[in-house]
């Protein structure tokens, strides 16, 4: 008897795949003097690029709590519309190196890591710009559901000047 084909399985496995870069993306930099506390909370996800474990999703918020240890506990929720149910990740990121500088990886699967590099920040920690290990991934988050749009205007441009593709962002409804 053959084994039946699961999806779901090959799935998690290119996300442990992918997962494992932690890398910055060349020529990104990440923020330097982080105020890892004042980045705690939730965040609001505003636009993204298109991946596999988002597809679909709306309302997604990502919420940062941080641990005694300096490791970051996330969750990640969002809701399926076309399942009319909520789904949530929960993981840890560390720092790659000094706590000062925005550049960690996070895990959702156990020893498999992804890069998440805080690229833009403003001053009030009310809107950031998020890079992945490539530039295939990319976040603009927010402190409010709707920020201003001209934040949201300056956050795309600045990603476009990283080498972004900003014209395959993604708009989350909230």
């Amino acid at each position: 008897m053959r084994p039946r084909f699961q999806p779901r399985v090959l799935t998690l496995a290119l996300i442990a795949i992918v997962a494992g870069c932690v890398d910055v993306p060349e020529g990104i930099e990440p923020v330097t003097g982080f105020q890892v506390e004042r980045y705690m909370g939730r965040w609001y996800e505003v636009a993204r690029l298109d991946h596999s474990f988002e597809r679909g999703m709306e309302q997604v918020t990502a919420t940062y709590q941080l641990l005694p240890d300096g490791t970051v506990s996330v969750l990640n929720r969002g809701y399926r519309a076309d399942k009319a149910e909520w789904s949530e990740a929960s993981g840890k990121a560390k720092f790659l190196g000094q706590p000062d500088v925005a550049a960690l990886k996070v895990s959702f699967f156990g020893p498999f890591y992804g890069g998440y590099n805080v690229v833009d920040l403003d001053p009030g920690y009310q809107h950031a710009l998020i890079a992945g290990p490539s530039r295939a991934y990319l976040w603009i988050l927010s402190r409010t559901p709707t920020p201003p749009r001209a934040e949201v205007e300056r956050l795309v441009a600045k990603a476009k000047t990283l080498g972004y593709d900003t014209s395959q962002l993604i708009y989350v409804r909230h």
